[in-house]
C-alpha cells in the first residue's frame, strides 16, 4: 500500500439518482462536474441496507458473503425462525447457528495491517456492524460502539446521537474531525441515515422529503470540504459518495403469510411450516424440509399472483446471486410500475410485503428491496487519482465493485471478488 493513499466513502442511505439536481442537491451536483458519474449504478437483490451493507463490506454479492435479506429465516432448534439482520445482537446469532457472520472477508479484515478502517454509521447496528463483525477496525453507531477485538468504546468516545437528520450531522462531525483530519486511516467510512429514514415515513416529493435532501446534501458537503482540506495539506485521498438503492412509493401492502394460508399452503399465521421473510418491496420464502412437498405447488400459486412482479426459483438463484439458505425456496420481487407518479409526481410505485413483528410500512411513503427501476438506481460518484472529473462510466457499475476499487486504489490484493475496480471501466 502506498503510504500516503488513504479512501473516503460516504453512503447517502437511500438516494436515487434522479434526486441528485441542482435545486435539490446543490453539494452533490457540483461534486458531480468534478468527479466521474456511474450512469448505471445499480444495488443488489435483494436492495435492502443490511443485504448492500455486506456487499460493500466483502465486494461479493449475496450468494458469497451469505447474507440473503434484511429479514431471513434460520434454523433455530430444528424448525425455521425469523431473524431481524438489523437488531444488534443478530451477528452473535447467526455465527451461533451458522458458524460465521460473514462468508467473505471484509474491508475492516483486510486493512487490518495495512492503515486499518474507522466507521461511522447511523442506520440500523446490524447493518453498521455487519462491516467489521470480527472486530478489526473501529465501528461507531448509537447502539454501541466498538475498537479493536470487539472491545467496547465508552465515555465521550462513544457516539451517542439520535437517529435523525440531527443525529446524522453530528456524526460528519465526529467523522470529519476524527477519521478524516485525525486518524487517517486506510478506509474511513461515514453511513448516513437519511434521506433513507425521511423516505420510509413521509411521501417521495413531499416538503419535508425535500427538506431531508438537502439537510442530507449539507452533510455531503461537510465531507467534501474536510476531504479537500486534507488534499490541500498534501494528502493523497479517493472520494467515493453514493447510496446503497434507491426508493419506490408504495402502493399497496400484501400480507404473504395471509395470501399463503387461504391457499392451503401454510398451515397457520406462527407456523414453520412455510416461512415467509418480508424485505420491504421483496420477499423470501422458506419451506421446511419435511413439508418439501409443498415446493411445486407453491411454486405455480406465487406465478399466478398480479402481486409478484419477480419469482426466482432456486435454479435462477445464481443469475441474481442469491445464497441457497437452508429451506429457501423462492426468491420474489413485488410488483412495480416504473411509470406510474405519486401524489409529488414522483415516478415509480411498488407493492410491499407486510413486514415482520407489527413493522410499519406506509402507504404512499418510500420503500425498497425489489427489482424496480428507481429502488434499483442508487447513486456513486468517484472524485479522485484514477477518476477522469467530469467523467462517466455508462456501462452497469453494482455495489460489489466499491470493495475492489478501494483496494485497487490502496494498492491491496484481493482477487477472487465479484466486484472488478472501476478504474479499469470505460
Amino acid at each position: 500500500m502506498t503510504e500516503k493513499r488513504r479512501t473516503a466513502v460516504l453512503v447517502l442511505d437511500g438516494l436515487r439518482r434522479d434526486f441528485v439536481t441542482p435545486e435539490l442537491m446543490p453539494r452533490l451536483s457540483a461534486l458531480r462536474e468534478r468527479a466521474t458519474w456511474c450512469a448505471q449504478h445499480g444495488s443488489v437483490f435483494p436492495s435492502v441496507t443490511r443485504v448492500v451493507s455486506s456487499s460493500v463490506a466483502t465486494g461479493c454479492r449475496p450468494a458469497r458473503h451469505g447474507l440473503a435479506g434484511n429479514t431471513i429465516s434460520l434454523v433455530d432448534e430444528g424448525r425455521l425462525a425469523l431473524f431481524d439482520a438489523g437488531k444488534p445482537e443478530f451477528i452473535a446469532e447467526k455465527q451461533r447457528l451458522t458458524g460465521q457472520a460473514l462468508a467473505m472477508p471484509t474491508l475492516a479484515d483486510r486493512l487490518a495491517s495495512a492503515g486499518g478502517a474507522v466507521i461511522f454509521n447511523n442506520v440500523s447496528p446490524g447493518a453498521a456492524y455487519l462491516h467489521d463483525p470480527l472486530g478489526h477496525g473501529h465501528v461507531y453507531h448509537r447502539a454501541g460502539s466498538f475498537g479493536p477485538g470487539r472491545e467496547p468504546i465508552t465515555g465521550e468516545q462513544a457516539l451517542a446521537i439520535a437517529g435523525d437528520l440531527d443525529g446524522d450531522a453530528e456524526l460528519v462531525k465526529r467523522f470529519t474531525a476524527e477519521a478524516i483530519e485525525g486518524a487517517k486511516p486506510a478506509l474511513a467510512l461515514a453511513w448516513l441515515g437519511h434521506p433513507d429514514t425521511t423516505q420510509h415515513a413521509v411521501p417521495l416529493g413531499s416538503p419535508q422529503h425535500h427538506e431531508a435532501l438537502r439537510r442530507a446534501d449539507a452533510h455531503a458537503g461537510a465531507v467534501i470540504d474536510a476531504v479537500d482540506a486534507a488534499r490541500e495539506r498534501g494528502e493523497e485521498i479517493l472520494l467515493l459518495v453514493g447510496s446503497d438503492h434507491g426508493h419506490q412509493t408504495v402502493s399497496g401492502v400484501v400480507d404473504i403469510d395471509a395470501e399463503l394460508i387461504v391457499a392451503g399452503l401454510k398451515d397457520g399465521p406462527a407456523s414453520t411450516d412455510v416461512v415467509v421473510a418480508p424485505n420491504g418491496t421483496a420477499a423470501l420464502i422458506y419451506v421446511d424440509p419435511k413439508h418439501c412437498d409443498r415446493v411445486a405447488r407453491l411454486g405455480a400459486f406465487l406465478a399466478g399472483c398480479s402481486w409478484v412482479g419477480r419469482l426466482i426459483a432456486p435454479d435462477e438463484f445464481g443469475a441474481f446471486g442469491i445464497p441457497a439458505d437452508e429451506g429457501l425456496a423462492f426468491a420474489l420481487a413485488m410488483a412495480a410500475d416504473d411509470e406510474a407518479d405519486n401524489a409529488y409526481g414522483v415516478p415509480g410505485l411498488s407493492l410491499a410485503a407486510k413486514p415482520a413483528s407489527g413493522k410499519p410500512d406506509r402507504l404512499g411513503c418510500g420503500q425498497h428491496g425489489g427489482l424496480g427501476r428507481y429502488e434499483q438506481s442508487p447513486v456513486l460518484m468517484l472524485d479522485g487519482p484514477g477518476f477522469a472529473a467530469g467523467g462517466a462510466i455508462t456501462e452497469p457499475t453494482s455495489a460489489i465493485d466499491l470493495a475492489p476499487t478501494l483496494l485497487a486504489f490502496l494498492g491491496h490484493d484481493a482477487p477472487g471478488l465479484d466486484g472488478r475496480p472501476l478504474q479499469s471501466r470505460p
